[in-house]
């Protein structure tokens, strides 16, 4: 039985198909991503989106769309859809499928008649190209296809409209055409595996919607330029591979590169292989550099975000060879960062107060996995180097204070991941001693008394356990209300918010809490946090509880980090209900597993959005695939398949 499959039922229904959407990257930037039934719904879709750094710092459109029309007997069946105004979709092309999967790759079967045709699609690894292949199932009388393209080149952020600039002339090239609409733009290279005629009859498609960008209160209306179409032949069981990208590539190179591509891809039979794959898209080379997305489809590389979420998006999937080359990025960014040189960018925020933290967390985890001897020879230095650039009061967001707490600013920008900001200030202010930057210290000094004690250097070691001592009190004193332990502390403020931020004081390897405080602590997530997506941003018992991530951005912002879920937090809270009932919370995080498995066939096929609702029905919302979401529930997935008892 095909684990990620959809029949006709629900594809032809509109009001389920167009929320489902799918992703693919090629590992450099560059992605492929629409609804189940080719309609886009976001400025962000397109069947060729791209990085142009020559241009700006964006992703661009190049393709939007490739509208497909079976012809037989002069009878035309056009296989594309595009939403109008008035709710209004043409043509019509989603009522003639008949199924969609994506268990390794994305294939649709459209039936017109007598005439199955199947649609497969995948991206070129770490190339700018993707490669469509149609396959002629079953046909009783001539069949041609029709390709029509629509092309964009514009960036992410913006909508085209009519214009006179657009040059819609084009070059005959091999089974082809070379299209560039925009001076500055490469070139589109748009070819087939078999000699087609070309029509060329420029065109503007005026007033294609997405409604997505209008329930986001953004502009949602596009017009698109089709330069002509190209038609061919094709029987009973031939091939056809399309392929845009660009560059120029031989016609007969492409059914050898579908083939060794194809060799490349992992069945996605089983949550754990789903979400291994998933984890892949994050991965992106550029240049001598390796980065791990924060997420798509408008996400770019964050510290914090690559951090948390790199031990599951690498060790747990065992792609220690991704791991090694993006901790080898990390820490370049990390030296120039301490050494006080200035900032690349193409790892954003990684002067953030829990940045660093976050980091040696990562080499814990993967110490974890190998062993200290190891950890410590790999990244012993960079760590010490850390520890030491906080305690001298180098890192401009962090002071130590001689309780051994540390402080952040976060009034006036914010100091966690809890950073929406309305007018450039912070929506959720956390500021003064923060809960989770604090535990993470903690934890810090206590791996790094570790791994000086791998080099026998016994009276350092004693050093930064006397002073993980010390914060382990301060920490205990400042944030231990008796029930829980509050958010934040700034001066004689005390902020007593139920947030998940304080599960990280038991879940880290490394707990300042003792064991009654520890279950104290899962047992008020449980009760006023805890959903089957993961644990709510904030109590609904709170005033400011606002859990729906609805409305136009300002309304968004304000509930972003005040109500909704972070599937991401459920990592954390899985481990913290693992530490205190042993074995016998097994069976129940396993259950809660379950709520997430089955949003992998909701919001983007086959991974994990950025948040949910933090009320039932907890409809997804956000970037549609986040690498810490996925990150942090395949940690959990791999503690459980390689610790028989826990």
């Amino acid at each position: 039985m095909s684990y990620l499959k959809f029949d006709k039922t629900l594809l032809i229904n509109l009001d389920k198909s167009l929320s489902k959407e799918m992703i693919r990257t090629n590992r450099a930037g560059t992605y492929n991503s629409t609804t189940l039934i080719d309609c886009n719904t976001r400025k962000y879709h397109g069947q060729l989106v791209m990085p142009l750094p020559e241009l700006d710092d964006s992703n661009h459109v190049l393709l939007s769309s490739l509208d497909e029309t079976v012809i037989q007997h002069g009878a035309e069946f056009n296989l594309g859809i595009h939403k109008y105004n008035g709710n209004n979709f043409s043509p019509n092309g989603h009522k003639y499928i008949r199924q969609f999967d994506c268990d390794v790759i994305s294939r649709t079967i459209y039936r017109v008649g007598g005439v199955v045709l199947s649609k497969e699609r995948m991206l070129v690894s770490f190339e700018p190209r993707i490669l469509i292949k149609y396959t002629l199932l079953e046909a009783h009388s001539p069949t041609t296809l029709r390709f029509k393209p629509f092309l964009a080149f514009r960036s992410v952020n913006i909508l085209s409209k009519q214009n006179d600039n657009a040059d819609t002339s084009y070059t005959e090239i091999a089974n082809g055409t070379k299209n560039c609409l925009y001076p500055g733009y490469p070139c589109l290279f748009m070819q087939f595996s078999k000699k087609s005629s070309y029509h060329h009859q420029p065109s503007w498609y005026k007033n294609i919607e997405y409604y997505k960008e209008q329930e986001r209160g953004y502009d949602y209306t596009e017009d698109l330029v089709v330069p002509g179409d190209f038609e061919m032949p094709i029987k009973k069981g031939e091939t056809i591979i399309f392929s845009a990208g660009i560059s120029e590539i031989s016609p007969r190179k492409l059914a050898k590169l579908w083939e060794d591509e194809l060799l490349r891809r992992n069945k996605r039979d089983n949550m754990f292989n789903t979400l291994s794959n998933s984890a892949q898209q994050f991965y992106k080379r550029e240049g001598e550099n390796t980065f791990l997305l924060a997420g798509y489809p408008w996400f770019g590389a964050r510290a914090r975000d690559q951090f948390v979420a790199l031990p599951g998006c690498t060790l747990s999937t065992k792609r220690h060879d991704y791991f090694d080359a993006i901790m080898k990025t990390s820490v370049a960014e990390i030296t120039d960062f301490i050494a006080g040189k200035d900032l690349s960018q193409k790892l954003k925020g990684i002067d953030e107060p829990d940045a660093l933290l976050w980091f040696i967390w990562t080499v814990q985890q993967f110490a974890q996995t190998t062993d200290i001897e190891t950890a410590n020879k790999r990244f012993g230095s960079i760590i010490s180097e850390i520890i030491n650039f906080i305690r001298k009061q180098n890192h401009p967001r962090l002071l130590l204070h001689a309780n051994g707490l540390l402080h952040t600013e976060g009034r006036e920008k914010p100091a966690s991941w809890m950073n929406a900001v309305e007018n450039n200030f912070p929506i959720t202010p956390r500021t003064g001693y923060v809960v989770e930057i604090n535990a993470l210290w903690y934890n810090a000094l206590k791996f790094a008394a570790t791994i000086v004690r791998a080099n026998n250097e016994e009276n350092a070691a004693d050093i930064l356990d006397y002073q993980a001592e010390m914060t382990r009190e301060a920490f205990v004193q400042t944030f231990w209300n008796g029930s829980y332990l509050f958010d934040y502390v700034d001066g004689y403020y005390k902020n007593p918010e139920v947030r998940p931020n304080m599960i990280y004081a038991v879940s880290l390897p490394f707990s300042p809490l003792e064991k009654k405080q520890q279950k104290a602590v899962l047992d008020i997530c449980t009760k006023e946090l805890l959903t089957p997506k993961g644990l709510r941003s904030l109590s609904p018992k709170s005033g400011s509880y606002r859990p729906n991530y609805i409305g136009g951005m300002l309304e968004r912002d304000r509930n972003y980090h005040n109500g909704p879920v972070w599937p991401f937090t459920f990592g954390a809270y899985a481990m913290a209900y693992l530490r205190i009932n042993k074995e016998s919370g097994r069976s129940f995080i396993e259950r809660m597993l379950t709520g997430i498995e089955a949003e992998l066939t909701e919001l983007c096929v086959g991974t994990v959005p950025e948040l949910f609702d933090g009320n039932p029905p907890y409809k997804g919302h956000g970037g549609m695939s986040f690498a810490m979401s996925v990150a942090e529930i395949l940690r959990v997935l791999d503690y459980l398949q390689t610790n028989e008892n826990i």
